[in-house]
């Protein structure tokens, strides 16, 4: 297998240390293959790797590749008309009589071949790539019917076959009541998104299954029924929770074990005990609360204390985060929710790997995968502070 030795870099680690970002300034990397064999004081490198071609990196930086953990980036159609209408003064309600909404992208979806909604997100996923994402995250939960949801899932991982990126995906049957389905929620969940999820999961198409716990979409005793179905299937589970109102979503999530609870908006102070309780970390979405000028901060003081992992995510999608930058997101996180730029580091590369169930990834250190992204910066905290400018260097997935 191929090694390579990384030479005169900063090492962002991330693993736990007493330094900042576990940073070490005159760093060494070595990989062996997918994988990295050494990750430390260059004046440390181990002999056996003495003999190997240096890549001379000039003091650039070294991270962990970036890790979008919550996207809904396949998808058909756009909603720029209605962005435009709204912000020409109509209602939400004019929005909706005109076709607008979450369910003018199911229409637009649902019209669209698996071919289409591939080609439609390549540039989305692209967008994320050139910023050094090595594994994302893709939802289904545009499509609401049977055929759609398993277009989504099938779209989702064709494009990890098109692309050097990892995907996991989420199935999201219960994100939202389909129009033939209105007032009849658990209908739809018997009749269509329970045996969507069965029939997905013969097909590999899934790895974590998904909800929204909302007044205007399912309640917690509907998730509970697709909790329970994920459960039988053993797959992990993870929530879109606390965003408008507080339902005890996160609580139930993680009497589950989930893998996440997103948004997190109205979470409070028992739902984050049960979250640490069970090591359910807690994903924010920094993109929809700028998009829908939300008020209602995360409680990330608590958070903290709690010692909840905190992720940050684009949350890509149609409608309330058209956002397809995970770099800005870092910038939002620390601008909007006051979280530091270490946090927010942390929180697109160890803490987003939490967040999927992923543990060959999110730190440099012997052993996990050789996923890295290295930047001509001086410091870390320079991915965080610019805002619209990229300084990418070169991306490393799987060792190459």
């Amino acid at each position: 297998m191929s090694q390579r030795l990384l030479t005169n870099a900063k090492l962002a680690t991330l693993r736990d240390s007493n330094t900042p970002y576990g940073l070490i300034e005159r760093g060494t990397l070595v990989i062996d293959g997918e994988t990295i064999a050494y990750a430390g004081p260059q004046k440390d490198l181990p002999a056996v790797f003495h003999g190997l071609a240096a890549e001379d990196q000039h003091g650039r930086l070294i991270t962990p590749g970036l890790i979008d953990c919550h996207t809904h980036v396949v998808f058909g159609g756009n909603r720029a008309r209605e962005f435009e209408m709204r912000l020409n003064g109509a209602t939400y309600e004019e929005v909706a009589r005109a076709g607008g909404g979450i369910l003018s992208t199911v229409t637009a979806t649902r019209a669209a071949s698996e071919d289409e909604l591939v080609e439609t997100a390549l540039p989305r996923v692209d967008a994320l790539i050139a910023e050094g994402i090595t594994t994302l995250e893709i939802k289904s939960g545009y499509g609401l019917d049977r055929d759609t949801e398993l277009n989504m899932l099938r779209a989702a991982r064709r494009i990890a076959r098109e692309r050097a990126v990892r995907v996991r995906t989420s199935f999201l049957g219960a994100h939202a009541i389909p129009p033939d389905y209105k007032g009849r929620a658990d209908a739809y969940l018997d009749e269509i998104c329970l045996p969507t999820l069965r029939q997905a999961h013969e097909e590999g198409l899934v790895d974590a299954v998904d909800g929204f716990c909302e007044g205007i979409a399912f309640s917690p005793d509907q998730i509970r029924k697709v909790f329970d179905a994920a459960a039988a299937l053993g797959l992990p589970v993870k929530l879109h929770a606390e965003q408008l109102s507080n339902l005890g979503g996160a609580a139930l999530a993680a009497s589950y074990n989930a893998l996440s609870a997103d948004h997190l908006e109205y979470l409070d102070e028992d739902g984050i005990k049960a979250m640490a309780a069970h090591g359910t970390a807690a994903v924010l979405l920094p993109g929809a609360f700028y998009t829908l000028r939300e008020t209602q901060h995360p409680p990330l003081d608590l958070l903290r204390a709690y010692k909840v992992p905190i992720a940050l995510a684009t949350d890509c999608n149609p409608g309330s985060s058209p956002l397809a930058s995970l770099l800005l997101t870092m910038n939002m996180g620390c601008t909007l929710f006051r979280m530091t730029p270490e946090e927010a580091l942390r929180g697109v590369t160890t803490n987003a790997a939490k967040a999927l169930g992923l543990e060959d990834s999110g730190t440099l250190e012997e052993g996990k995968r050789a996923d890295l992204a290295i930047w001509n910066v001086e410091h870390p905290a320079e991915l965080s502070y610019r805002i619209g400018f990229n300084s990418l260097t070169q991306r490393i997935f799987g060792g190459s």
